[in-house]
Order: structure tokens, then C-alpha cells, then sequence
């Protein structure tokens, strides 16, 4: 099975793609692990990341299309991150139908602006290891200290509603041709991901569970 997860930040992408990943015995391959992974190999690859990630700036989609088509398992993986515009998705497209396959289901976490501001803007980071936290549904057991190794958390500088609406706009902008894209392949799936994540992920098991059959 080959799936894609799509969803504006903080829609919830990363805890279901480790849930799915180990309910179906999928391979999670996510766009920014995949990233650093290859810094720290200091490949040649990872060197052309490093450079534009140094400098604060997106990796273009013709180097980030050399490292998925490096990265991508052969099948049976879930992948997060990527696609994230029209381009991407025929890239993606492309990539898959040189091995002779194909996406099998495109999830897409529907949130609103609301659930995505409330989430985001109430996330706090530990500055040294990068642990998450949220203050009402994940909250840290000393106020403001990371549970796992004590140093102090912090809001992102993206993290507030200000600038969250900003990044939700742009996804909106971005998602309607990926959206397009993958409804002409008779693979979108679309669930409420308002819903506390066992509920989310339910909703996901039942409906890949279907096409199955």
C-alpha cells in the first residue's frame, strides 16, 4: 500500500503517519526527516540541502524531487510532506510511474482554521532536544520544563496565530491543484480531523480498509 497523508500544519500529519505506519506495517517517510537525514550523511545531496536550509530558505522542488526519488520506498509506505503543491504531485507522479506503480489512497486531514490555530499557538518546543508539547491536551509535567531533559520550552516564532493564519492561507493556495490532482485518480480521501487522533485514525483504518476490499 502506498499512501500519501496531506493536511495544513498541525493537522495532525505526523502522529497519524506513525499510527498508520505501524498499523499497516508501512515504511513512514517524511520530506523533512528525509532532509536532515541527508546533511547529516553529508552526502552530496545533503550538501545542497544544507545550503539553503542554512540561509532560512525552501529547498528547491528540483533538488527536493532528487531526494525523494533517492528516498522512496519501493512500496508499503506512507509518506508525509510531500506532495505540497500541483508540481510535486506530477513530479510524484512521475517518479512512481518509472517503477511501474502508482499512490494507492491520498488521506487529507480536513481541519479549520480554529482547530489549527488553537493547536499550534498552545505547542511549545524544548529548545535542546525538540520535544512537543501542548499546554492543554500534552501538557509538561513542570510548567515550561521539558519533561526529557529539563531544559526550558518555547513557542516557535511561527507559532502564533498571526502568523498561522498566514501559513494556513498559503496552504490553501497550494493544496486546491493537489486536490485536483489526486481526486482524477480516484484515490482522494478526505476525514475530519477535528477529531481527537483515535478518532482521526478510526476514520482512516475504516475508509483504506474499504478500498482494500
Amino acid at each position: 500500500m502506498k499512501i500519501i497523508l496531506f493536511g495544513a500544519p498541525g493537522s495532525g500529519k505526523g502522529t497519524q503517519a506513525d499510527m498508520l505506519a505501524k498499523e499497516f506495517d508501512l515504511e513512514k517517510i517524511s520530506l523533512g526527516d528525509i532532509l536532515r537525514q541527508e546533511v547529516k550523511k553529508e552526502s552530496d545531496l545533503g550538501r545542497e540541502v544544507k545550503q539553503y536550509m542554512d540561509k532560512g530558505e525552501l529547498v528547491p522542488d528540483s533538488t527536493v524531487k532528487d531526494v525523494i526519488d533517492a528516498n522512496l520506498a519501493e512500496d508499503n509506505f506512507i509518506l508525509d510532506g510531500y506532495p505540497r503543491n500541483g508540481q510535486q504531485a506530477q513530479t510524484l507522479n512521475d517518479i512512481l510511474k518509472k517503477r511501474d506503480s502508482s499512490i494507492d489512497a491520498f488521506i487529507y486531514l480536513d481541519v479549520s482554521q480554529e482547530t489549527i490555530v488553537d493547536r499550534l499557538s498552545k505547542r511549545r518546543v524544548c529548545k535542546k532536544c525538540g520535544a512537543n508539547y501542548h499546554l492543554n491536551t500534552m501538557p509538561p509535567k513542570e510548567d515550561n520544563i521539558c519533561d526529557q531533559c529539563s531544559a526550558e520550552l518555547v513557542q516557535r516564532d511561527d507559532d502564533t496565530p498571526e502568523v498561522i493564519k498566514k501559513r494556513w492561507n498559503v496552504f490553501l493556495a497550494n493544496s486546491k491543484e493537489v486536490f485536483d490532482f489526486y481526486k482524477k485518480k480516484n484515490v482522494f480521501i478526505s476525514v475530519d480531523g477535528d477529531q481527537d487522533k483515535e478518532k482521526v485514525f478510526e476514520q482512516v483504518k475504516e475508509k483504506l480498509e474499504a478500498r482494500e476490499q
